[in-house]
């Protein structure tokens, strides 16, 4: 081979040796990036279950917070005086009434006439069962009105075993919280928590005794908040129900009722209530009485006797598309007025109808359970200022609450039987037995008042107040003291003549 061939072969090899490194320079940095990139991809993917990151995404612990409510969480078991033929013939059955079967389900069944027992604690037996929460240490526990509304007799089982019988202290049908006081001190409670803080997907425990399983604890979350289900209207004599509850898909079943809704501290944000289902067990959703609406009226029922309601005056509907259309609101979320009360703390506040209501104190609402709470929470006297939209201007209204009475008084317990009239007294067992009735109230005295106005006559025996069965004085008055649109009667003469009467309220 000449020098002339030698030089153009390895000039032929430099020049693709050139080529190949050129174009290696060329490859590489796409391969690393791509390799860099799949690293990042790659980091990236790992990182939320990388196990150096924030404490917040550590395992939720609850069994410090179980610890806490379980013993404070109480057996409530209902009894009722062992019935005779006769009894039967003239009573309704407790396991018939519509609330029960809402709240317990349909496995409830009549309950068969027996021999009345002659050992005055064998005349009792028990009807039914709930749950309570013991709420301080001197032994007030806070239930469910619909838990012991037909209890002659209470009794409470702590979670220790021990043994109480319990006095009713009073109830409030408009929101389903009844209060009960056993013997005790020295009792382990729970606190109340502030229930307007508590947020959608907060982690919560509802804890009762469901099925008489007791200190059962369920966990869940918060499903919604300022939930309206349809029931307290029905079942609160005749009155204005507050319906604001705290949804949760914790489960819920027969025998939870009046049982503790607890946060991950172990403080009281609910008193589990009622669930949503069509065969009366858990089926997934579950509400709760907020904290606020129950501790406010546990401080009513122990300082009054009765819960002290707070009245806009209002007549009211939430801001829907077909609301907005219809009445050319300018804004989309919130509560309109449909009609303003005469004499009513909003008419004196220059509330007019077709004004929406946005906030209640600084805070929005938009819904009618929402503003039912805020207000719920108030007393006659109080003040609340309204935000308020009209025709697209806001402006703030203050509004004093008035009562059922349209003044700014509270009422109390001896003010309802001044108001009556009466001196009234639980009618005798042999009274009861001749005239075939469970329980009632004699009207012993009567004075100028408004059961003498009504027509009522000496000796008439009261059975029903608003179609509750009544069997003591201080029911009663909780009744009379808690009704809105007046009260209706019904009951007997000694004679057997039974009557009804219609009472004005009113001032």
């Amino acid at each position: 081979m000449n020098a002339k061939t030698i030089l153009s072969v390895s000039a032929a090899a430099l020049l693709s040796a050139a080529i190949g490194v050129y174009a290696g320079q060329r490859m590489l940095p796409a391969s690393d990036n791509t390799s860099k990139n799949a690293a990042n991809k790659m980091s990236a993917f790992e990182q939320p279950v990388h196990f150096t990151s924030s404490a917040r995404y550590a395992p939720t612990d609850f069994t410090e917070a179980a610890e806490k409510s379980v013993n404070a969480v109480v057996h409530v078991m209902i009894k009722q005086e062992v019935r005779s033929q006769r009894d039967y013939q003239y009573g309704d059955s407790y396991f018939n009434d519509p609330f029960f079967r809402f709240f317990f389900g349909p496995q409830g069944r009549q309950q068969q006439p027996q021999q009345r027992p002659e050992d005055e604690e064998q005349q009792y037996q028990t009807v039914g069962s709930g749950s309570g929460v013991i709420i301080s240490d001197e032994g007030y526990i806070v239930t469910n009105n619909h838990v012991i509304d037909k209890a002659e007799r209470i009794e409470v089982v702590l979670n220790n075993g021990e043994q109480y019988s319990a006095t009713l202290v009073g109830t409030d049908p408009t929101t389903d919280i009844a209060l009960l006081k056993i013997d005790a001190t020295g009792l382990q409670y729970l606190d109340f928590a502030d229930s307007d803080v508590a947020r959608v997907g907060e982690w919560v425990l509802a804890v009762g005794n469901p099925f008489n399983l007791t200190s059962t604890v369920t966990a869940g979350i918060i499903s919604a908040k300022s939930r309206s289900i349809g029931i307290m209207n029905q079942n609160s004599n005749g009155n204005m129900g507050i319906e604001s509850f705290i949804q949760t898909d914790a489960a819920v079943n027969p025998g939870n009722s009046g049982g503790a809704l607890v946060n991950t501290r172990g403080e009281l944000i609910g008193i589990n209530t009622a669930i949503a289902s069509t065969t009366g067990s858990y089926s997934g959703y579950s509400f709760a009485v907020p904290s606020n609406i129950a501790k406010k009226v546990v401080q009513d029922l122990k300082q009054y006797g009765s819960v002290q309601r707070g009245l806009l005056g209002v007549t009211i509907t939430e801001v829907t598309p077909e609301v907005q259309k219809k009445y050319e609101l300018r804004v989309q979320r919130g509560v309109m007025v449909v009609a303003v009360g005469d004499g009513s703390g909003a008419k004196q506040a220059g509330i007019e109808a077709e004004d929406v209501i946005t906030k209640v104190d600084g805070e929005a609402v938009s819904t009618v359970p929402g503003l039912q709470e805020k207000i719920g929470v108030k007393r006659p006297g109080d003040s609340v200022k309204l935000t308020i939209d009209r025709k697209g201007k806001e402006m703030e209204k203050v509004v004093t609450l008035r009562n059922m009475q349209g003044t700014t008084a509270v009422v109390r317990l001896e003010d309802a039987e001044k108001t009556l009239g009466a001196r009234l007294a639980a009618v005798d067992g042999a009274t009861a037995k001749k005239l075939g009735i469970r329980q009632g109230l004699e009207v012993k005295e009567l004075s100028e008042g408004k059961l003498k106005q009504a027509g009522v006559k000496r000796g008439f025996i009261i059975t029903k107040a608003n179609r509750v069965a009544v069997g003591s004085v201080q029911e009663f008055q909780q009744i009379v003291a808690s009704s809105v649109e007046g009260l209706f009667i019904a009951g007997v003469y000694p004679s057997g003549k039974v009557a009804y009467y219609a009472i004005d309220l009113a001032e």
